[in-house]
């Protein structure tokens, strides 16, 4: 909800595809937030995917008919199917391309309503910082109960519900045209000093450069670390990921605990030193970026066949 205390809300890009219920939720809350300015980024349907076209115009059609507050609204609507890579990555340049910066919530993104003043004051305070590329709403860490800063700087950021500048996402290069080069020069080992961290993001990198059509955040992850920028995470978790399930594009099961979104505390207690957090860092990696246990492997494989076989 906008107070009277609150800053103008950033303008929003919301990124949707097929999913009526969580779309509905995530959208009432861009609607309370009242940003002036909303990019509708959309895909389109698979031409194999019985049903798929009604969830698409159902979804587009509860976002129109959901405006009712004074609003600039530019559509990009595909009416063929590009894949999550190539709709995310044209959506967004499309945006920046008439914004210099925006606040990105996809369609299984639930925001807390605090995140949106958090992302407004801190695109401002940093809006001229190069060190910092991107402001997270959720995190890699379990929700912080001290009364210590409200976020922290990290080399990993989070895009579950994110802003940025033009300038950061000018960086961004989906097909990796700099990855075999930085690879194969030691760029992994002066990033990653663990030997089973540095396997994960090569393989992860590697597949990344490969498959641009379904995937566009490793890619970003790695634009903005080859390039030495830095992700603003919050202590306590703003957006919840409600996407979990068999309709899911990358996340068919919960493989990705999260916290508990929360709401942010104001005013907001900044960090003294644009420094990374080494040992939060350190904990994301080993949660997350060390490889998969084979169970986890099973079931991913299982949950992609599920999806295959019984759309």
């Amino acid at each position: 909800m906008v107070t009277a205390s609150s800053p103008p809300t950033p303008p929003v890009a919301f990124l949707v595809f097929n999913r009526p219920a969580c779309t509905a939720q995530v959208f009432a809350r861009i609607r309370a937030a009242r940003p002036a300015r909303l990019f509708i980024v959309a895909d389109g349907p698979r031409p194999d995917r019985p049903g798929e076209r009604e969830k698409c115009e159902q979804v587009r059609r509860l976002i129109e008919e959901g405006i009712d507050w004074p609003c600039e609204v530019a559509r990009d609507y595909s009416e063929v199917n590009l894949g999550c890579g190539q709709r995310v990555a044209s959506g967004l340049t499309r945006v920046f391309a008439q914004v210099e910066e925006a606040i990105i919530l996809e369609d299984d993104c639930l925001p807390d309503p605090t995140f949106f003043r958090f992302c407004a004051e801190l695109l401002e305070k940093y809006r001229h910082e190069p060190k910092v590329g991107l402001i997270s709403g959720s995190h890699h860490q379990l929700n912080s109960t001290d009364e210590g800063e409200s976020y922290y700087f990290c080399r990993y950021g989070n895009i579950w519900g994110w802003a940025t500048w033009r300038r950061a996402w000018q960086k961004f290069d989906h097909g990796m045209s700099e990855w075999p080069q930085w690879r194969d020069s030691g760029g992994l080992e002066s990033f990653f000093p663990a030997k089973k961290v540095r396997n994960f993001w090569r393989r992860t990198w590697n597949q990344a450069a490969r498959d641009r059509r379904d995937g566009w955040a490793y890619a970003w992850t790695f634009c903005y670390l080859r390039h030495g920028l830095l992700g603003i995470l919050p202590r306590m978790a703003l957006v919840e990921n409600i996407g979990f399930g068999s309709d899911a594009t990358h996340t068919a099961n919960a493989e990705a605990a999260q916290p508990r979104a929360g709401a942010m505390t104001f005013p907001l207690r900044h960090p003294v030193a644009i420094e990374p957090d080494f040992a939060a860092e350190a904990r994301a990696s080993e949660r997350f970026f060390s490889g998969r246990s084979f169970l986890d492997r099973v079931q991913v494989r299982l949950a992609r066949l599920g999806r295959k076989f019984f759309p």
